[in-house]
């Protein structure tokens, strides 16, 4: 639910790379001792918390007018209750209809830490461990390496550590393939090395929920209503996109096409629901967030064990190796982000986003019982995460210690670069000549991907793949070779352009191959049939 070619979940510790440090004066030399909120915190910020929610309505025009972020919802919960609740700008461009507390957006990559809540109500009710492995639960599911297959669990898969290469999946989804089917193509992946490699991939936390629904009986998503939306109140929150679709007030996704936002695109989500599926409103969320800060208990009703989350809230893995011993690393557990403040107060988090038009971020300091939301419907140019960021900054130090928007909106640029290795080329100016059409017109041949059909018509080429039959037009670049512009999807930004090359034998296509589409050889097809 990121595109792909980018680490796609963004740490909320300083953007370090071309921001200044924090001045002295933002911090306090006050340190609190003991096991809680620490063992050597420096002090809140006197009248930190108030001040932040003073100018929040502020920080959010401001980062809306640099960002043109269309709509923006935000909530802050502390010591048990929604201090700040509120929405700007429009729902979509070019109509009236406000953003208000009420509207639902697509939370993207925030549903993985819904997700891992909802397994650890599962574990506290003793019919699933996050160390159990994934084909206890899903005898089918398999990966390349059999001895992996046996003992990746459903930790490993929540924490990305099981080897599976990032984005694995993706792909498959863009085309149009369902769960099930994407699910059971993942093992002709190569894998990286067992729980000492990360990569972010959200057909891995799938793999990990539909565990925890086969575990339960259950379709993931009537168990993530069950035991989390409805017990805590969240009525307009769902796993299914046909409930999101169903919303009145709902947010539109805004792609940035052309350099601004449009309106151009649905994204559904439901085959990697567990990890980017849910849609939600900010009123919802907080209550959410208020569960995590009671340590699972709501409405004096316990929920989940505060033990059995803590895995999930503790350092699982590394994304982020340091280079030099003055880096610092980055931190991953189950479906969360978690990492410490200069201020030495923990925190935990994540951020979502589609590049087809949304961008979300959370986080939560314990040690001040503290939480905040913020849900865009722009695609992510870095606006939630500064929002988030700067009122964190604010809390905690009383100022903002950063220019937080130009730092995410920095690390969000790779997300827009075009994907194929023609995207920007210049065509030849003498391309040798194409054979006859019909010498590469027929059906291919793909494990992974599936049959493509090359089909002859009105003087050109048109390939269509996927169970959709999404159709790309093929214009001939140099000898066999074609170039297409990938159907629209999630993973392929505006201006991607893929070469198609057709390995001939003979005067006739035996085989292609699909540049954007061949990560790890996967994107070779063979001819049905025989070629003479």
């Amino acid at each position: 639910m990121f595109v792909r070619r980018i680490f796609r979940v963004i740490m909320l510790a300083p953007v370090g790379v071309g921001l200044a440090a924090a001045p002295a004066s933002a911090q306090s030399p006050v340190v609190v001792t003991g096991k809680s909120p620490g063992f050597d915190v420096i002090a809140l910020n006197e009248g930190g918390v108030a001040k932040a929610i003073r100018e929040l309505p502020d920080m959010v025009r401001a980062v809306m007018a640099r960002s043109k972020t269309p709509g923006v919802a935000v909530a802050v919960v502390q010591n048990g209750k929604t201090a700040y609740v509120e929405g700007f700008g429009v729902r979509r461009l070019g109509e009236a209809g406000a953003i208000t507390p009420e509207t639902v957006f697509q939370i993207a990559s925030m549903s993985k830490p819904m997700s891992a809540t909802i397994a650890a109500i599962a574990v506290s009710q003793g019919k699933v461990s996050w160390s159990d492995p994934v084909r206890q639960r899903l005898p089918w599911f398999q990966l390349k390496d059999p001895w992996v297959s046996d003992h990746a669990t459903i930790g490993d898969f929540f924490a990305h550590r099981s080897g599976l290469p990032h984005a694995a999946g993706d792909n498959l989804e863009d085309l149009g393939f369902s769960r099930q089917e994407i699910l059971s193509r993942l093992d002709q992946w190569p894998l990286d090395p067992f729980r000492a490699s990360y990569n972010y991939a959200n057909f891995g936390t799938t793999v990990a929920a539909e565990a925890v629904a086969a575990a339960m009986g259950e379709e993931w998503e009537s168990l993530a209503a069950r035991l989390l939306f409805t017990p805590l109140g969240m009525n307009a929150t769902s796993a299914r996109h046909a409930d999101f679709l169903a919303r009145q007030n709902r947010a539109s996704l805004h792609a940035l096409v052309g350099g601004r936002f449009q309106p151009l695109y649905d994204r559904n989500p439901d085959a990697q629901s567990p990890a980017g599926g849910v849609s939600s409103n900010v009123r919802d969320v907080a209550e959410w967030l208020k569960l995590l800060l009671a340590g699972g208990t709501h409405g004096g009703k316990r929920l989940f064990d505060a033990d059995k989350l803590t895995p999930a809230l503790t350092a699982q893995i590394t994304p982020h190796a340091p280079s030099s011993p003055d880096e610092r690393s980055s931190f991953y557990g189950y479906g969360f982000n978690v990492g410490v403040h200069a201020n030495g107060r923990t925190n935990f988090g994540h951020s979502g986003a589609f590049l087809l038009g949304a961008g979300t971020c959370f986080q939560i300091l314990p040690s001040a019982n503290l939480g905040v939301v913020v849900l865009t419907n722009g695609a992510p140019v870095g606006a939630a995460e500064a929002i988030v960021s700067q009122f964190m900054d604010i809390a905690q130090y009383g100022v903002s210690t950063r220019d937080w928007y130009a730092g995410y909106h920095q690390m969000m640029q790779p997300m827009f670069a075009p994907v194929g290795d023609l995207a920007g080329a210049t065509p030849p100016a003498h391309p040798a000549p194409a054979k006859p059409l019909a010498a590469y017109a027929g059906v291919y041949d793909n494990s992974y991907f599936g049959p493509v059909e090359i089909v002859a018509r009105d003087g050109g080429l048109q390939l269509q793949i996927g169970p959709k039959r999404k159709t790309a037009l093929l214009t001939h670049w140099n000898g066999d070779a074609f170039v297409m512009a990938p159907p629209s999807g999630e993973n392929e930004p505006e201006g991607s352009r893929s070469s198609v090359r057709f390995e001939m034998q003979g005067d006739r296509a035996k085989g292609l191959v699909i540049n954007y589409l061949d990560d790890a050889g996967l994107g070779r097809w063979k001819r049905q049939g025989k070629t003479p």
